[in-house]
């Protein structure tokens, strides 16, 4: 590790999105690879781990729009609880490849992809991390 000071200030204009999503996991920066596995993503900006492997802001680009990502800090009263009462959706143009890769990468089938009686085909997923993630394609 070099002696210089990480630029802990994030580049401007580099979140995509009018809402964007701020995960807390267990594991923000192996989450991050995961999801560059699973979904594509690519990391725009990352504050370096601590001593003990912990960072507090890693900031992706998924399918055109921004996720952040953060570990649980419990000493600064922000302790990890499990993902629930909420849903990651992905929008695409074709399910099969995205849902491929995402299974292939680790995901675990929690619905799996059909035409749904709105038109649209829809399936959701489960990372290693316990986030839900649906996949949708939405009818032409």
């Amino acid at each position: 590790m070099s002696n210089e000071t990480p630029n802990m200030i994030p580049p401007k204009n580099i979140t995509k999105g009018g809402v964007v999503a701020y995960l807390m996991l267990d594991g923000a920066m192996k989450a991050a690879e995961f999801y560059a596995q699973a979904f594509g993503a690519e990391t725009a900006f990352a504050i370096p781990p601590d001593d003990k492997g912990r960072t507090m802001h890693v900031h992706l680009h998924i399918n055109g729009s921004s996720v952040m990502l953060g570990d649980a800090y419990p000493e600064y009263g922000h302790p990890l609880l499990p993902p629930q009462a909420f849903t990651m959706t992905l929008l695409v143009d074709d399910i099969a490849p995205w849902w491929d890769r995402a299974v292939a990468a680790g995901c675990s089938v929690v619905t799996p992809y059909s035409e749904m009686f709105w038109g649209d085909v829809y399936g959701q997923l489960r990372d290693p991390f316990g986030v839900i993630w649906a996949l949708n394609q939405p009818k032409p």
